[in-house]
């Protein structure tokens, strides 16, 4: 005779988690990787800077605010430039 089978489930798999980018291609020179961001949580400031061509932003963050928000602000300030 067998075993009976156990009716225990495996434990759920654990999914992986991937950490954002804080480097980003430049709209203006279009090199890939070259702009890096920086955010000071104490002063409510992120900036954004490209390696190659020296573009720099700034904007204002909450705390709920990444990397990419800075980046994504500095890209949609730059499509409101072009608009007018």
């Amino acid at each position: 005779m067998g075993k009976r089978k156990s009716k225990r489930k495996p434990p759920p798999k654990q999914k992986n988690i991937v950490a954002l980018s804080v480097v980003f291609p430049c709209p203006f020179c279009s090199h890939d990787r070259s702009c890096e961001v920086k955010i000071d949580r104490k002063a409510n400031v992120g900036s954004i800077e490209c390696r190659m061509c020296r573009e720099s932003y700034s904007t204002t963050i909450h705390y709920l605010s990444e990397a990419v928000d800075v980046y994504n602000s500095w890209i949609d300030a730059c499509e409101e430039q072009n608009r007018d």
